[in-house]
């Protein structure tokens, strides 16, 4: 008899490539310290499988395509591009706490479909409990604690549910890998055999996963090149308010956002978002500008604020939240050499209200504004909105869907816009808001000052 030996290899946790030894860094990656020993047996049974059939294009295309259907919850819907598309696997990532289950099971109560939720983190018991608090809809719900891979399995080939819910990947294991559940193999094994089962049955699979501290999905990151769509469930526990961001969707934009409130009874859809983020603004303070954000297709309008003082040590103090740092820090440059205003000495502090996040380079005119106004002591007027790139020689470029800001602005009130000239060259609807065009940092701070 022949003794049925095991391999033994080293997976990194970053990348998720395997190497035959072991090694400090990962030679594909480059991190450190992210190698793990694990057997993988040599004497397993392979699964069997037919070859599946090859269909040609023009056959396909006669076809009507799958249509989409609706989550019940029309920001969820923003952010997946119309719907639930049968046959799609979607990864849903979050800090803990922040909202991930709870949006799992709206989504199963709003989409009207028979269900198969599995929660191997939490009893079927304590999944009720939250369902119960919710309101949920439970006639075509179905609860499993399962996490063996193959009774997930059996559990939806004998359901037949048009949607699965996994919470979360780092709880489910396959009993034919030589490793603990949560290590990158097992997760990179589970996402391939999901995968397999969402395109084979034509059904829709929503996957919760754990993030790192770094904020990114923990286990190889091969998991999200597998899946069709990436969301991102962020939120802060200073605000009330969650927003779901898409990272990758091969069936709709990218970076679109939807806009969640959480109380005792759940999310609930935060219909208009600026007047959410302007419920508390400053008026007639130095310091505070109004900036039009685009998050993925929606207009959001955000307040910016900036203080700016006298530094009380050695190295001046630069603080941002919900902006990128370097980039302060380029702004704050052009200040002082363009403009000609001393900020070597100061501190300066920049907060973007509400807890939002921005990496839209349209945001830098009203960061340095706000910086400027903090700088000299004059307010700007409340019913002013900024908007524009700003480059190193202080000039202001043009940015993208520039109507679509304006309309949102208007739509709640401001009389008045400042905007890069170049922008004034696309054909814009008449809209009821005073246009200013501006080349340069200099004409806006004539207009503003």
């Amino acid at each position: 008899m022949s003794n049925k030996k095991s391999k033994t290899a080293y997976l990194c946790s970053g990348c998720g490539d395997d190497f035959p030894k072991w090694s400090g860094q990962c030679q594909s990656c480059k991190e450190w310290g992210t190698l793990a020993e694990f057997k993988v047996s040599k004497g397993k049974a392979n699964r069997s499988s037919q070859p599946r059939e090859i269909k040609s294009l023009s056959d396909i295309l006669k076809n009507e395509p799958e249509k989409r259907f609706p989550s019940g919850l029309a920001e969820a819907d923003r952010v997946l591009g119309g719907g639930l598309l049968p046959g799609s696997l979607i990864l849903l990532g979050g800090n803990p706490g922040v909202g991930k289950s709870t949006l799992a099971l709206h989504i199963c109560s709003g989409s009207e479909r028979k269900v198969l939720y599995v929660s191997a983190e939490e009893s079927e018991e304590q999944v009720a409990l939250r369902a119960r608090r919710i309101n949920v809809k439970h006639d075509k719900l179905f609860l499993s604690s399962e996490n063996e891979l193959d009774g997930i399995i059996n559990h939806i080939d004998r359901i037949e549910p048009d949607i699965v819910v996994i919470d979360s990947i780092q709880t489910i294991m396959n009993t034919g890998l030589d490793s603990l559940p949560g290590s990158p193999s097992q997760i990179r094994d589970c996402g391939q055999r999901l995968l397999e089962i969402s395109k084979h049955k034509n059904v829709t699979i929503l996957i919760v996963g754990h993030v790192t501290k770094e904020g990114t999905i923990a286990g190889p990151k091969m998991l999200e090149h597998m899946v069709d769509t990436v969301l991102y469930m962020e939120g802060d526990d200073r605000y009330d308010h969650r927003i779901l961001r898409s990272a990758k969707n091969r069936f709709g934009a990218t970076h679109e956002v939807g806009i969640f409130q959480m109380d005792e009874a759940g999310l609930k859809e935060v219909v208009n978002p600026s007047e959410m983020f302007l419920a508390e603004r400053s008026i007639n303070i130095a310091g505070t500008t109004i900036y039009p954000s685009l998050e993925g297709t929606r207009p959001i309008l955000v307040e910016v604020q900036a203080l700016v003082t006298n530094a009380n040590y050695g190295t001046p103090q630069r603080n941002v939240n919900g902006f990128d740092y370097k980039r302060l820090g380029m702004l704050i440059a052009v200040l002082e050499k363009r403009i000609g205003l001393a900020m070597g000495t100061k501190d300066v502090y920049v907060n973007l209200v509400g807890g939002l996040k921005v990496d839209d380079p349209a945001a830098d005119l009203s960061i340095i504004c706000s910086s400027a106004s903090s700088t000299m002591d004059k307010p700007i007027g409340d019913n002013i909105i900024l908007c524009g790139e700003v480059g190193l020689a202080g000039e202001i470029r043009s940015i993208n869907r520039i109507e679509q800001r304006l309309n949102e602005a208007a739509t709640l009130g401001f009389k008045k816009a400042i905007i890069p000239t170049s922008n004034m060259n696309q054909k814009i609807k008449k809209i009821d808001i005073e246009i200013h065009s501006v080349r340069s940092v200099k004409e806006a701070f004539q207009v503003l000052f």
